[in-house]
């Protein structure tokens, strides 16, 4: 399987850091950086994720899904809005949506802009869980993501996630 050579804007092939060994490949600075980040957010949504388990029986998944519902307010969002938000297939936040009904944490109701659609909104059980579940996360976050850092370089991290973040959101498809 080959890759496709990286152009640089103009469709110039980019030769400034060639990568001609497997060990050149594996210690270059940016591939090594992004593992990093890698590495640290698989890390801490274990040890986070972990937690909110355990604290408050719920996995991580459904965390932010429950977040996510409380973003948009008590009308609720289409299965279509979370799948998108989560970059889950809406297979796959049909059957999540499920276990959460199931658990008492949601409802669906149905769509006043479409006949056929569903919102999914919080219950009163959903709204109790995610309050207590934030709780134990932001504690956690202080712990884990933000002790370890130089406190004078925590705010400008932050804000850089969420450039990364927002950049990386935007630069994928949009499901339909």
């Amino acid at each position: 399987m080959e890759c496709r050579e990286t152009r640089e804007r103009g469709g110039q092939v980019a030769h400034e850091a060639d990568i001609a060994t497997a060990e050149e490949a594996a210690n270059d600075g940016l591939v090594l950086a992004f593992g990093r980040l890698q590495g640290a957010a698989n890390r801490l949504e274990y040890i986070l994720g972990r937690a909110i388990e355990q604290e408050c029986g719920i996995s991580h998944l459904m965390f932010e899904v429950l977040l996510i519902l409380g973003r948009a307010g008590g009308a609720g969002l289409p299965m279509r809005a979370i799948a998108q938000e989560r970059v889950l297939s809406t297979g796959g936040v049909t059957r999540l949506v499920d276990r959460m009904e199931a658990a008492g944490l949601v409802v669906r109701d149905a769509d006043p802009g479409d006949r056929r659609g569903r919102l999914v909104r919080l219950t009163g059980t959903g709204e109790e869980t995610v309050v207590r579940a934030a709780r134990v996360h932001r504690e956690n976050i202080r712990r884990f993501f933000l002790e370890p850092l130089p406190e004078d370089h925590r705010e400008r991290f932050a804000e850089d996630l969420r450039t990364l973040s927002h950049a990386a959101r935007d630069a994928l498809p949009r499901l339909r």
